[in-house]
């Protein structure tokens, strides 16, 4: 299945090792993943903001679903969500540590049946998460 991940990438990305995990992790259970996290799309020309834009809802346009980890705060983020929920139509995962504090209203307000939010307690709890959200929209 392919599957779009998103994180903070601009800001705050101390987070940014335990994305990675997340996406190999992911990878290794048999999906492929559209990532600007991942390392397999790096260029030696960096993007331009449009070419990023572009890029991106591409990637969100190619996949049946989106994981994203808000630990973070990003605009970015939360632009794409809106994005796959309401314009594509996909189900969005969205993570976020179990001691993050700045959950967006727009996040827990939202009604849609294609957003998951969920908390996680450790890379071990998260991987049980993603596996199960990814399970159940396998069998869909």
């Amino acid at each position: 299945m392919i599957i779009y991940c998103s994180s903070p990438f601009a800001g705050d990305t101390s987070d940014q090792k335990l994305h990675q995990t997340m996406i190999k992790y992911i990878e290794d259970i048999g999906n492929t993943v559209l990532s600007a996290h991942s390392g397999k799309f790096s260029s030696s020309i960096p993007l331009t903001e449009k070419q990023m834009y572009k890029r991106s809802l591409k990637w969100i346009d190619g996949s049946k679903l989106m994981i994203a980890e808000i630990s973070g705060p990003s605009i970015g983020v939360g632009f794409e969500i809106s994005y796959a929920i309401f314009k594509r139509k996909i189900p969005v995962l969205v993570l976020c540590k179990d001691d993050f504090q700045n959950i967006s209203a727009m996040l827990y307000g939202c009604d849609s049946h294609l957003l998951t939010l969920r908390q996680y307690k450790n890379i071990d709890d998260m991987k049980s998460i993603v596996n199960t959200f990814i399970s159940k929209i396998d069998r869909s």
